[in-house]
């Protein structure tokens, strides 16, 4: 009975996710696609005028910014921007931003090399897909 305890906590263990992996799938241009609120209650983005740009060093400090996309991969924004920083705990991944007005914690879901799903301390959970750019080069 013992081994059976000790084999069965291997495989719990060998199937949950690594947090430290969805590090590397931080950076990089997020487009908003879903907002899901503590009641369950669910609310779909079609289409956004602003997508969010991560940046995170190797000291996993970066910043995040609202960018409103152009055509052929040009942005414009502020100089605006949130500062973060990229922790491990409890097996899991949170991200602290700060700015002059508030801190705040999201925690990571999920995060692969498409989408991006975190929660906030309200239980508000969002879901982001990679941005894909607008090109209209007429070659």
């Amino acid at each position: 009975m013992k081994n059976c305890l000790w084999l069965l906590c291997l495989l719990i263990l060998s199937c949950s996710e690594n947090p430290e992996t969805y590090i590397q799938h931080l950076e990089g241009y997020w487009e908003i696609t879903e907002v899901t609120m503590p009641d369950g209650k669910k609310k779909e983005y079609r289409f956004n005028e602003t997508i969010d740009y991560i940046s995170i060093n190797d000291s996993l400090q970066g910043f995040r910014k609202k960018l409103k996309p152009g055509i052929n991969d040009t942005y414009f924004t502020s100089d605006d921007a949130e500062t973060l920083e990229v922790k491990i705990e409890n097996d899991s991944l949170n991200i602290y931003y700060s700015t002059p007005y508030a801190n705040w914690k999201e925690t990571v879901l999920e995060a692969t090399p498409e989408n991006l799903k975190v929660i906030n301390g309200n239980k508000t959970v969002y879901l982001y897909k990679r941005y894909t750019p607008i090109n209209l080069d007429l070659e």
